[in-house]
């Protein structure tokens, strides 16, 4: 952590008073913590990504990486291997898990994710429910061509992998798709690059969308872009867990954030 993710997360500490559920209102967003944040049940595709994670996290092929996002924290250079981009860009499991268990219980038919890497988190939202939909864009035409080979092995045949800048691919995906029911917004982290994708998607968003933003205090202008996300009005309901956010669009409550300490 840089010296501003480490004074946000002591802040994180002191006001993340809500845990499994407790003083959570409405009942929605109580069951929707209580019961799918700290379920255990594990689902079979779990087993499949914890097996490719095993893999990769041995694969020391050479991968020359090309950015089109804010950049790398951990890497200086271009060349990195895949163990590393594995341990540094992935998904995290338990993360990935929760990802997974909100599209078992909402069922989206249209997901859009903004930031491939290696796929790992691709997987997460396809592997729920094949008869999804999963369009996933990654910048790096090498990582993109990586990706590609692990949904073939892992059978996820219902992810549409794009290379491109999300500039000039998340419209023509938008435009393919009737209403969007799901976003991960797991690239590009900058402040003004997020609120235009965010802006973009809300054009096509269905009622009761849900847009998830990883890396929401990556840096200060990820910070003040989730604060301005959740204040939008939209948003009806926003769950701020520090290493990603989870907002859920137009339900007719009361609007309301909750900072949850997870786990």
């Amino acid at each position: 952590m840089n010296w501003f993710q480490v004074k946000a997360y002591i802040k994180y500490i002191f006001k993340a008073r809500y845990r499994r559920g407790h003083r959570i209102h409405p009942p929605f967003a109580f069951d929707l913590v209580r019961h799918l944040f700290y379920e255990k049940h594990s689902y079979y595709h779990f087993e499949v990504i914890n097996e490719i994670r095993e893999e990769l996290a041995h694969d020391h092929t050479l991968v020359k990486v090309t950015d089109l996002g804010a950049g790398s924290k951990k890497f200086l250079h271009n060349d990195r291997k895949v163990k590393d981009i594995l341990k540094y860009n992935a998904t995290p499991k338990r993360q990935g898990e929760l990802i997974s268990r909100l599209v078992a219980m909402f069922k989206p038919q249209n997901i859009i994710e903004l930031g491939t890497s290696l796929g790992v988190g691709t997987l997460y939202l396809a592997m729920p429910d094949s008869a999804s939909k999963v369009f996933t864009i990654e910048g790096c035409p090498n990582i993109s061509v990586l990706a590609g080979e692990l949904f073939k092995k892992a059978g996820a045949h219902n992810i549409t992998p794009i290379s491109g800048s999300f500039n000039d691919e998340l419209p023509i995906v938008l435009r393919q798709c009737q209403s969007v029911d799901m976003v991960y917004f797991d690239g590009h982290h900058d402040y003004q690059a997020t609120l235009d994708y965010f802006s973009l998607c809300l054009e096509k968003a269905s009622k009761s969308a849900i847009f998830i933003f990883d890396d929401i205090y990556w840096s200060r202008d990820m910070a003040q872009a989730w604060k301005e996300v959740v204040a939008h009005p939209q948003v009806s309901i926003s769950f701020d867990l520090f290493r990603f956010g989870i907002t859920i669009l137009n339900k007719e409550v009361k609007k309301q954030h909750y900072m949850v300490r997870w786990p």
